[in-house]
């Protein structure tokens, strides 16, 4: 028979007793203990420190689940407290993960434990279930590029769905459209909130905005408007997956901070390249910003070796051991911000049937 692996399970008293990261959150975090037994989050094993911030937000404990391994890899989980009746929201990026020991668990991995946490709520008999995926993973695949590949984003709309999902709740898609490929309503959330508060903060000098490709040029254009800047395109064309030729910039950047946003960084070749191309083209310092800190390869050594003097990301994705010594490190480029509060009120809104779009004006 095989062997189950048994997580040590987080109590109530430790989720509240744990000292919240810095944020961009208000005093607004500290409230009171939240009695509500019909409204519980529960979180696979991709970002639990995400949803425990999320959870210390709305002042509830996180809900009881085992997520466990056989011998040969299967996934288990046993949903532990009633939910039947209940609105249930269940948090997982679907995300690449590892840790300092060297165990690391891939992006089907989490994907399957997120598909297994439905099907148990829908067996429980959950009222709703909310699937809560800070960073959709496969969003790339999102049309046949080449002859008889498949259409993989849609096909995990379609898993999500057949699992018994009644809404999703998604940060920053690869692209908006991707809302098309679900027969469930879909609330898009966007990072920029708190990005924007960031640079605002810092209060850069003859900013500049820069979209990295022609694609992100609407969520340039709306961060540029937030903070009062400039707006520039940068035109590339992909030679091959995961590179990317920088060609020329569109738009004044000479004497000119810049600022590069895209909803998430990979391998970073595509934002070393632009860096590059900006300062070529007379920009005086550059900074980037994005969702999603996938950082995956050579990431990490492209960004600290490149010219841009800092990286700013959100917590989406908890980071890899390599990029997380590069943000703590003397002089380090990549700095963090929290979201657990955007997605926080955004769960709320669900659960009381009130306007989501609020956040984001």
């Amino acid at each position: 028979m095989a062997t189950l692996v048994t997580p040590t399970d987080k109590t109530t008293e430790k989720v509240e007793k744990k000292s919240p990261p810095v944020t961009d959150e208000k005093p607004e975090r500290k409230q009171r203990q939240r009695v509500d037994e019909k409204f519980k989050i529960f979180s696979g094993t991709a970002n639990e420190q995400l949803a425990d911030e999320v959870c210390h937000f709305l002042g509830m404990p996180r809900g009881l689940a085992q997520v466990t391994r056989f011998a040969d890899g299967e996934c288990y989980v046993q949903v532990q407290e009633n939910v039947r009746g209940s609105d249930v929201f269940v948090m997982q990026p679907t995300c690449r993960t590892s840790n300092s020991s060297g165990k690391s668990a891939s992006v089907d991995e989490h994907l399957m434990e997120l598909l297994l946490m439905i099907d148990a709520l829908k067996r429980a008999s959950a009222r709703r279930i909310t699937a809560v995926i800070p960073y959709f993973g496969y969003a790339r695949q999102d049309r046949k590029d080449k002859p008889r590949s498949p259409i993989s984003s849609k096909l995990v709309a379609d898993l999500l769905t057949t699992a018994g999902a009644h809404r999703a709740l998604i940060v920053d898609l690869h692209t908006p459209q991707l809302q098309g490929f679900f027969n469930i309503p879909v609330d898009h959330l966007f990072a920029s909130p708190v990005l924007v508060d960031h640079f605002r903060k810092l209060a850069l000098p003859n900013l500049t905005v820069v979209s990295p490709d022609a694609g992100g040029v609407e969520r340039a254009r709306f961060f540029a408007k937030k903070v009062d800047a400039a707006l520039a395109i940068v035109d590339k064309r992909r030679v091959e997956m995961n590179v990317a030729e920088i060609m020329h910039v569109i738009g004044d950047v000479h004497g000119r901070t810049c600022l590069i946003i895209d909803d998430l960084i990979d391998t970073a070749g595509t934002l070393v390249k632009t860096a590059a191309a900006l300062i070529e083209n007379g920009a005086t310092q550059v900074y980037a910003c994005a969702s999603h800190a996938v950082l995956s390869g050579p990431a990490v050594t492209n960004i600290t070796n490149s010219v841009i003097k800092e990286v700013v990301v959100t917590n989406t994705i908890p980071l890899t051991p390599e990029a997380d010594a590069a943000r703590t490190e003397k002089g380090g480029k990549i700095s963090v911000l929290s979201i657990a509060g955007l997605i926080g009120r955004a769960i709320q809104a669900n659960h009381e049937e009130t306007s989501v779009s609020k956040l984001f004006t």
